[in-house]
């Protein structure tokens, strides 16, 4: 969801995902023993552990490919052969990305390197003898932040017996890039626009040739994403460039959004809705039109221009409202056919078990704290935060549940639909519900911010942090213990038989078009299956025929289930509801709320 309801949710994200870098770990306490030494293809790592409770072992900052910088900016990431190098553990890995404490990226503006193909792996201290399961997790973000330090596996490694590997990929535009003068002057792979994806299958190749090393099963592997995350796990599944390279999938608040190779581009603007295709950028590195430049220097330049300014030209404010960049259907990495067109196809199957699920309050991490929703008022002195209080509950409420409900009709019944009529027949499907926090005198967490996107990833991780928040998002407790329990038992029994096991007198129930059941997430007295028995077409004729929302408003919440988590449906939208919303310009209308929420409080966000 972006700006109204895509807000510069900088804080929001931060504090969303924030399962680790918060909590640093004290090198004093770390322990180095030679039988941790590993040798692999790319160099001879060094594992550390705590000395107090050696129960795992950690290696960082291991390389999976060769640095993409230079002339292999926006090639294919190239294998790395380097046994004999020693592997240092580096200061900063991230790809360049906009900075985040809370993100564990420092800085000021745009920060990082090109230089960041790198992997982090924890194993049990028993790895030497055993051979565990894989799992390899795929960081969110929106494809544009993130770092695989952001997240702390030890626990769910030293309880469930399993070999955790974290990775970074590029970023943003050095990710997913098109032009004609990158992609017509390369070949084979090469010619892709989805490098970052690329990267993710490189870093599967690594593990496939080296995690025998560290205790793990190359035989049984298993990717897990959240968020971006979820989405480049089923962007895998579509592939054909990541056959055989992973056994089971899980997807966790995933989408199948996608642009084609010509709207990445975006040549002229012909597509209103891209206002940084590849043409735009370009633009702004160039004193003349385009067409006065050959390919050969256009390419020079855009390879040679530093990637910090380069991808500060993408930097948006609050009145942008653009989804660039996006997974490009290249046929390469992606085939024509697009994203949910593979996960049907059986010429491009898998046929591994998948899970994949949803939060009840998805978007409620981008309406929680912005204005058009929700009034501040200070209790004492401004010099403490505000009190946030919600203008409209019942339109608050409506909002936040027909659009979350929407991205789990989009991102996960539909992409486990399309995998059934490709012949998978282990399916499972989830709704996370776990909204069990307190309140404060400031904010209403549990009804404001409920089961919000990103609030599932501490009970995989067992690190409860929200950033500030955390004591109330995550209160000690017993339902918090048995929500991790029942997460981690199930996505690591799913890895070692796929079967999502939870451990719990609940039976996870298989998905199909026939009888589209899902579990509904949550403590032990709330766990239940339930048959999904809404359309997207029945969603929107709920919230058209409430009185909570004005006409403008319906169309708003139209609008925004027809442009996000699947591809942008523009006629959907002016033919919903009797053409209700045809004549209304809904960009135009997000840009005009925004300005005048500026306008009047010089943000759309209350913090």
């Amino acid at each position: 969801m972006r700006k109204l309801i895509g807000f510069s949710a900088i804080l929001l994200i931060s504090i969303s995902i924030a399962s680790c870098s918060l909590f640093g770990t004290s090198k004093s306490a770390l322990q180095t023993l030679a039988e941790h030494n590993i040798s692999t293809s790319t160099g001879i790592t060094q594992g550390q552990s705590f000395a107090s409770a050696a129960t795992v072992v950690s290696w960082f900052d291991i390389p999976y490919a060769q640095p993409p910088v230079g002339d292999l900016r926006w090639r294919a990431p190239r294998e790395l052969e380097s046994p004999t190098q020693i592997i240092v553990e580096r200061e900063d890995t991230s790809c360049v990305q906009e900075a985040s404490r809370f993100a564990g990226v420092t800085g000021e503006g745009m920060v990082g390197s090109e230089d960041c193909l790198y992997l982090d792996i924890k194993a049990p201290a028993d790895f030497a003898t055993q051979k565990y399961p894989v799992m390899l997790w795929i960081h969110g973000g929106g494809n544009t932040t993130g770092l695989k330090d952001y997240y702390e596996y030890d626990k769910l490694v030293a309880r469930k017996d399993v070999v955790v590997v974290a990775i970074n990929y590029r970023l943003g535009a050095l990710g997913w890039f098109s032009h004609p003068a990158i992609q017509g002057l390369q070949e084979d792979l090469d010619k892709t626009s989805n490098f970052g994806t690329l990267d993710i299958i490189q870093s599967l190749k690594w593990v496939k040739k080296n995690i025998a090393q560290f205790g793990g099963d190359a035989d049984n592997v298993t990717i897990f994403g959240e968020s971006a995350g979820g989405h480049n796990v089923l962007t895998l599944l579509a592939s054909p460039l990541a056959n055989g390279l992973f056994h089971k999938a899980i997807s966790q608040s995933g989408y199948t959004q996608e642009v084609s190779v010509d709207d990445a581009y975006n040549q002229y603007g012909t597509n209103d809705l891209i206002a940084r295709g590849g043409w735009q950028i370009a633009n702004k590195l160039i004193d003349k039109p385009q067409a006065d430049y050959s390919a050969e220097e256009l390419n020079q330049i855009l390879k040679g221009t530093n990637a910090i300014e380069f991808m500060s030209l993408y930097k948006t404010s609050d009145l942008d409202f653009d989804k660039m960049p996006l997974a490009t259907v290249d046929g390469i990495a992606i085939p024509k056919v697009g994203i949910l067109g593979a996960l049907a196809s059986a010429e491009y199957a898998k046929n591994v078990p998948v899970i994949a699920g949803a939060t009840k309050d998805e978007v409620a991490l981008w309406l929680a704290l912005h204005r058009y929703f929700m009034d501040t008022s200070y209790i004492l002195t401004k010099f403490l935060p505000p009190r946030i209080t919600v203008k409209d509950p019942e339109l608050y409420k409506l909002w936040v549940r027909t659009r979350s409900h929407a991205w789990k009709l989009k991102g996960v019944d539909d992409a486990l639909i399309a995998m059934e009529s490709a012949g998978y027949t282990d399916l499972y499907a989830y709704q996370f519900d776990w909204d069990h926090q307190d309140s404060s005198m400031l904010i209403d967490f549990p009804n404001l911010f409920g089961a919000a996107h990103g609030t599932d990833i501490a009970f995989v991780t067992g690190k409860f942090a929200y950033g500030p928040i955390s004591s109330y998002i995550y209160p000690d407790g017993e339902a918090r213990d048995q929500m991790e329990n029942t997460v981690m038992s199930a996505w690591t029994n799913f890895a070692k038989s796929a079967v999502p096991n939870m451990d719990k007198p609940v039976q996870w129930q298989k998905f199909s078009s026939a009888n589209p059941v899902f579990l509904h997430l949550d403590t032990d007295d709330a766990l239940r299956m339930e048959r999904e028995g809404d359309t997207i077409s029945s969603l929107l004729e709920k919230m058209a025929g409430n009185s909570a929302p004005t006409d403008l408003e319906r169309c708003y919440i139209a609008w925004e289930t027809y442009t996000n988590v699947g591809n942008v449906d523009p006629e959907g939208y002016r033919s919903w509801n009797g053409g209700l919303c045809a004549d209304i310009d809904m960009p135009a209308e997000q840009k005009a709320i925004a300005a005048e929420l500026i306008a009047e409080h010089g943000s759309i966000a209350v913090l």
